[in-house]
């Protein structure tokens, strides 16, 4: 009998109040092994929020999380062994060399040196870094920092990877090329990406979680979500406010 895959990343009714302000409320939803999937919304939706909660970065008001079937909230550091994170704007060193980097947060997370040189061979070859390793990431471009950001987050070569707005600032070339390792590390990861962009979910995704104002007002593939070949109106329709004008 064939075995669901099982599910890497799970949000059970999750939800973030600051006082007054709902950032999100009752957020569910499942991912099994080895989906891509664009956590979609219009910017202030809830999707940072609800990335920082599953990655540990925030605790919810409400509800639980989990990672490779570990409670991020009572069981942090053994979810963050199985997890890779990439903010929208990544934990990098200006003075630092990406080569240097990546030893800093290797030995942060207790690599013996004979894998986390084994693992740096991979990372550079994966995020084609090899002609920049020692160049300090002040001096690098945008799509060169992004992709130093990613190295890092598959250095411990996690089996879940969350991507926070990964193409942002990214010219046209970058966001082919990222977009195209993306695709490559999805044979054998799972991912969440956040995203405003509905080339994006084309791109890339297998399955499309639309967020609006805190809650989740879509699940399915891109092609569910999809009307006369294009994602615009449905995401407009799904996201537009009383009055007409979108979040």
């Amino acid at each position: 009998m064939n075995r669901s895959p099982r599910a890497m990343i799970e949000a059970n009714g999750l939800s973030k109040f600051y006082g007054p302000f709902v950032a999100i409320r009752d957020v569910s939803f499942s991912i099994p092994e080895g989906q891509i999937v664009a956590f979609l919304g219009p910017n202030g939706a809830g999707k940072s929020t609800t990335m920082k909660i599953l990655t540990g970065y925030l605790s919810p008001s409400e509800g639980t999380a989990r990672v490779a079937g570990y409670d991020i909230g009572t069981n942090r550091l053994e979810a963050s062994r199985h997890l890779g994170y990439l903010p929208e704007n990544g934990p990098l060193y200006d003075d630092m060399t990406p080569k240097e980097l990546l030893e800093f947060f290797g030995q942060a997370r207790c690599l013996p040196q004979s894998v986390l040189d084994e693992r740096l061979a991979v990372v550079t070859d994966q995020c084609a870094l090899r002609d920049v390793l020692e160049k300090p990431i002040g001096k690098l471009s945008r799509g060169y920092r992004q992709r130093v950001g990613l190295a890092q987050a598959l250095l411990h070569d996690p089996n879940v990877l969350i991507m926070d707005e990964p193409t942002s600032g990214l010219d046209p070339n970058q966001i082919r090329d990222f977009r195209q390792n993306i695709r490559t590390l999805g044979a054998n990861k799972t991912i969440l990406i956040s995203t405003h962009i509905l080339q994006e979910v084309e791109a890339v995704a297998d399955r499309v979680l639309l967020i609006h104002d805190g809650r989740l007002v879509f699940d399915g593939t891109p092609a569910d979500l999809s009307e006369d070949g294009s994602l615009e109106k449905p995401f407009y329709r799904l996201t537009a406010t009383d009055d007409g004008e979108g979040s």
